[in-house]
């Protein structure tokens, strides 16, 4: 089970507007970004998905994060999204995410979250918030989980952390403030994203 964008980071768009988006998304695939979420808080996000897919074309997975509901699911697939993020571990949403054949990266904090997640289907887990639980937290459950499942750390992760996270077990991040906040000139998501991608592969 592999992690199906060259690049192991998500961003996290949340708060972007459609008016915003197109220079924010290139941005970022300049960058060497290539997985990239609206969370499904934002405003206007049915608006911002097809914006972003239509930038990315097929040089990034798009689709959208704090996805809740199967009917949220539905609205994300039928825009066209292929990503699927969750804070939190849902089975009736992954099921419904498999089922429209989209790559669902699911929420957790606890063991029992991330074996019920698993067993609903998901592809991927996103521990969060990750800088609450820290590192250590991080090896003690990577130990548990199946070996080949891609495990990313959401949720405070810096430049600065994001190599003690990998080197915990982690094969990447989903980054969201300390990459993206809401409106914040394009200039600033170039040079964060780029930081970013230098940590990473420095590791």
């Amino acid at each position: 089970m592999a992690w199906p964008t060259a690049l192991p980071l998500i961003a996290i768009l949340r708060g972007i507007t459609p008016d915003d988006i197109a220079g924010h998304v290139e941005a970022l695939l300049e960058a060497g970004f290539d997985a990239i979420e609206v969370p499904l808080n934002s405003p206007d996000w049915q608006r911002s998905i097809p914006m972003a897919l239509e930038v990315a074309g097929t040089r990034a997975l798009v689709g959208a994060g704090t996805v809740l509901t199967p009917e949220a699911v539905d609205a994300v697939a039928d825009l066209g999204g292929h990503l699927l993020v969750t804070p939190n571990t849902d089975p009736a949403v992954i099921r419904r995410g498999r089922e429209r054949g989209m790559y669902t990266s699911i929420g957790f904090s606890t063991p029992s979250e991330a074996f019920t997640a698993i067993a609903a289907g998901a592809q991927s887990l996103k521990l969060f918030p990750a800088a609450q639980w820290g590192p250590g937290y991080v090896k003690a459950i990577r130990a548990v989980l199946p070996p080949n499942l891609p495990l990313l750390a959401v949720g405070g992760v810096t430049p600065e952390n994001i190599g003690q996270f990998l080197d915990a077990g982690c094969i990447g991040a989903g980054l969201g403030g300390d990459l993206y906040k809401a409106g914040q000139p394009v200039s600033r998501t170039r040079e964060r994203a780029n930081a970013f991608v230098k940590a990473y592969r420095s590791v």
